[in-house]
């Protein structure tokens, strides 16, 4: 298997890993949501630690993150990242996957609206389209139901903005997350601490099985976005679009089939704007990347 092929399973495993892992946040039910973020928080810090130091990139990290404003902007991924993870294990211990799937859905078309105003991009026609097609599925939704999905949107949005500033950052994916894990961790430590001294803290009072539960939340969290930076590094961009969809399809399926959320006519119909809007967006990607081609000088 040659090194493309290797990268596009990479891929392959890094967003089915995250279609799947509310299935690991659902046997954690019975534990605050603050407690599971912050064991996720503190195990992750200490496997990418580890990571770091075995494979030899201590002196890189080091000296990236002697400049403050490396520091300032990892500062704000990580209160973005916190958030994320938050609202996420809150919205699969409380049944509600499939608005945490429509906002992962929604994701890339909320980053391409974030570079045209932010970054001052502009939008290929289809890219509009796309947007359009979207938004009214939105809109659809928040009709049908009389309230906006708010959820959804928070976190599209919080991981949206992540993405952003990831972008303009100058660490890769591993060392991003080390850093911001990082800068959490103490909190995250102090916060358990007091948990455990007022008595509502679970890492020990709820026996080995949890405690080996919330511990396993660091290897859930590093293992894929390993294999995302692996892959990231050995497909082209375009592909990577295309495979992030794999993770909230997996976790639609896994909210209507295997818990039973509702999915009536009216959520399909604003999904289906959705998804039509992600193909539009898909296959535009796909025509610029080879009118790209066509176009480019040999070298």
């Amino acid at each position: 298997m040659d090194r493309t092929a290797r990268g596009f399973w990479y891929g392959v495993g890094a967003y089915a890993s995250w279609g799947i892992v509310p299935l690991f946040w659902k046997l954690l039910v019975g534990v605050p949501v603050l407690q599971v973020v912050a064991h996720r928080v503190l195990w992750s810090s200490v496997l990418l630690g580890a990571y770091i130091l075995l494979s030899g990139q201590a002196a890189v990290l080091r000296l990236s993150l002697s400049r403050p404003r490396v520091m300032a902007t990892y500062a704000l991924a990580a209160a973005l990242i916190a958030v994320n993870w938050l609202v996420f294990i809150w919205a699969v211990q409380n049944g509600f996957l499939v608005e945490t799937s429509l906002g992962y859905f929604m994701n890339p078309l909320l980053s391409v609206l974030l570079g045209v105003f932010v970054l001052g991009e502009s939008l290929r026609r289809g890219q509009w389209a796309a947007v359009t097609l979207a938004a009214l599925g939105v809109l659809y939704l928040a009709w049908t139901r009389g309230q906006m999905p708010w959820l959804s949107l928070l976190l599209a949005g919080s991981f949206a903005v992540y993405g952003l500033i990831k972008k303009r950052a100058p660490l890769g994916a591993v060392h991003g997350l080390t850093v911001e894990t990082g800068l959490l961790a103490i909190p995250a430590l102090v916060y358990l601490l007091w948990c455990e001294t007022i008595g509502a803290g679970t890492f020990v009072r709820d026996g080995v099985n949890t405690s080996s539960l919330l511990v396993a939340a660091g290897a859930i969290t590093t293992a894929p976005l390993l294999m995302f930076a692996t892959a990231a590094q050995r497909i082209p961009l375009l592909w990577v679009g295309i495979l992030q969809y794999i993770a909230p399809t997996l976790q639609l399926a896994l909210g209507v089939l295997v818990y039973g959320e509702p999915f009536p006519a009216s959520r399909l119909i604003g999904f289906s704007f959705v998804w039509l809007a992600l193909l539009v967006f898909a296959v535009d990607g796909v025509l610029a990347h080879r009118a790209s081609a066509v176009v480019a000088p040999p070298e």
